[in-house]
């Protein structure tokens, strides 16, 4: 009998935590309101993404937010580095290439970006040159990354975040960036984390199946 409490109590405590982690991952939100919106692009709009070309930037962001369905989204950051780093005014000094300012931000937000359920889901440095290149006179691409963000609205709060601004110079000083937002219609996890959790549930099924004959 104190075995059975046991085992239910440990299995009360997988439950609690996984829908924690559910919570936390995909909460439930409503599109974002124009309050909201403007809220957010204010704060936006003092940051050092651009050298002097904020306008279309916010213009971009207000754009993509009024369209908000509440759904999660996926960033995905196509990265050109520069040759050295630039200098502007509010830019922070930074010894080091623009590899490391880059790598400096990314440490720096992850931080935030777990505050804000978001996390990189792929990324890696380019193999060489463009395999296709459609435009001749365009430099390859450096590294690329898929950032996954619950919604527009985390997205919009991580710029708005005070604990972010301090950092965000390092990432726009080291390098060119297309910022692309991605629906994420089609998500597929990795098959062995299909295949492997399959078959772990079913053992534990059959174990606790067993047990309760016993």
């Amino acid at each position: 009998m104190k075995g059975d409490k046991s085992q239910i109590a440990l299995g009360a405590a997988f439950v609690g935590g996984f829908a924690a982690f559910w919570r936390w991952h995909s909460p439930k939100v409503k599109p974002l309101t124009k309050h909201e919106i403007d809220h957010y692009l204010e704060i936006a709009a003092k940051l050092p993404l651009s050298e002097g070309h904020m306008d279309p930037i916010i213009e971009s962001l207000r754009t993509w937010a009024e369209a908000d369905d509440g759904k999660p989204v996926y960033m995905l950051n196509m990265i050109r580095y520069f040759d050295e780093n630039k200098r502007w005014p509010g830019a922070p000094e930074f010894q080091g290439t623009p590899e490391e300012a880059n790598e400096y931000y990314e440490k720096s937000v992850t931080p935030l970006w777990l505050k804000h359920a978001s996390y990189p889901i792929v990324g890696g440095k380019a193999q060489g040159q463009n395999l296709i290149q459609t435009l001749p006179d365009q430099d390859p691409w450096s590294t690329a990354q898929m950032v996954r963000y619950p919604s527009r609205r985390t997205f919009l709060q991580l710029l708005a975040d005070p604990s972010y601004a301090p950092y965000v110079s390092y990432k726009f000083m080291s390098l060119e960036i297309d910022l692309v937002p991605v629906s994420g219609d089609k998500v597929i996890p990795d098959a062995r984390w299909i295949v492997g959790g399959t078959s772990l549930a079913l053992f534990l099924a059959i174990g606790w199946s067993r047990a309760g004959r016993g």
